[in-house]
């Protein structure tokens, strides 16, 4: 049901082995009318600078022919006699512009010179294309120094992630459809993420109805169990006080309480909790920031993507990926684009989740020993 990514997950057959499979079936969708390139061939590639691109596109021109480079394995088509296969080229930028707008399919489908199933069909081969050539080189955790020292410089001491889940609405799907209204009333899919200090995403769990807890779907992922054996971060624990620390990540109230997890007091704080929960919550901010930031640029995702179950997860997982390639490549983030992000998500706001309590043997000792540490200005920061 669920799909979970990390940098430990290896490349799937790249999707071209399936369209070599299956060419007769789908080559017909993606033969380009001979008058419908003019827009694209003559005004986007060879007059529009890197401003146009950035807000069309999410990216200057640059990083989008390095992508096209990196997905063209998988996206080649063979050409016929009568007529020229959409380029690679092509068909990435239709599939960005449908990702980065609320434009229906037939309003893509214009802007272009194609119909709309030969629109729907380059998104789902791109974000396929995405997914399988990209996400164990892009969706990963990088150097755990770098991003530890991140945290710490922003008041938290062996941190290597930040972790929560977010809501992406749906239309109501064909099977089920019960399972997926969330505590707000709308059909959602749960996208869960790990972010590092900068709110790139190291680890992404997608594809969990929404009326699932998010406690339910972190203890259900790959995430959990590498974190539960140790195997997720190298072996670099610290001693606060008297009492040993692994690298942890933070999670809001809704995560279990454990020593590799560490969590918010709740209920009525005295001033050392209070410091403690600060330096947590400016911390954990870079999740919360970066699903801003990926809903912001990838707009589809708060329109209720119109697709299948199936499709939905790799779609929203393309997105990811597309995310983390923007933030590492330092492409420009503009402004009215979180406003626009804003009113389109107005109407649906994300649900609360409820606190899980139990707590693992260690990591209230753990917690206790921080926030004397942050009261006390011991701690390494």
């Amino acid at each position: 049901m669920d799909t979970d990514f990390s940098e430990s997950m290896g490349p799937a057959n790249a999707c071209i082995m399936v369209l070599m499979g299956q060419v007769n079936a789908v080559e017909r969708r993606f033969w380009a009318r001979e008058t419908s390139t003019d827009w694209w061939d003559r005004i986007v590639l060879q007059v529009w600078d890197d401003s146009q691109w950035l807000r069309n596109f999410r990216m200057r021109k640059g990083t989008f022919m390095e992508l096209c480079d990196l997905l063209s394995p998988a996206l080649k088509c063979m050409n016929t006699k009568m007529r020229e296969s959409l380029t690679v080229e092509k068909r990435v930028a239709i599939a960005l512009w449908k990702l980065a707008t609320p434009d229906s399919y037939q309003s893509v489908g214009n802007q272009f010179g194609l119909g709309k199933s030969t629109v729907g069909a380059a998104v789902m081969q791109v974000a396929h294309a995405i997914k399988d050539l990209l996400i164990s080189r892009v969706v990963t955790l990088g150097n755990v120094q770098v991003i530890v020292d991140g945290f710490a410089a922003m008041g938290f001491p062996n941190c290597g992630g930040a972790i929560d889940g977010t809501h992406i609405p749906i239309l109501a799907p064909e099977h089920q459809a019960a399972e997926y209204i969330n505590r707000k009333g709308y059909f959602s899919i749960v996208l869960q993420a790990l972010v590092d200090h900068k709110g790139r995403f190291t680890n992404i769990n997608v594809g969990w109805p929404g009326t699932v807890h998010d406690a339910r779907i972190f203890r259900n992922s790959g995430l959990f169990q590498k974190l539960q054996e140790g195997t997720f971060f190298p072996d670099q624990k610290i001693t606060v006080g008297d009492v040993e620390m692994p690298t942890c990540v933070l999670g809001d109230p809704a995560y279990p309480f454990m020593p590799w997890l560490m969590k918010p007091y709740t209920g009525s704080l005295d001033s050392g909790q209070e410091l403690f929960n600060y330096r947590l919550s400016k911390c954990r901010m870079v999740v919360e920031c970066a699903f801003g930031r990926l809903k912001a640029r990838w707009r589809s995702l708060l329109t209720r993507l119109d697709l299948s179950e199936t499709n939905i997860p790799t779609v929203i997982t393309a997105c990811c990926v597309l995310h983390n390639i923007c933030e590492s490549k330092g492409e420009t983030f503009m402004v009215g684009w979180e406003v626009e992000a804003n009113r389109l998500a107005a109407g649906y706001a994300q649900p609360d989740t409820r606190a899980v309590r139990r707590a693992q043997e260690g990591a209230v000792r753990i917690r206790e020993t921080l926030k004397t540490s942050f009261m006390t200005g011991q701690a390494t920061v």
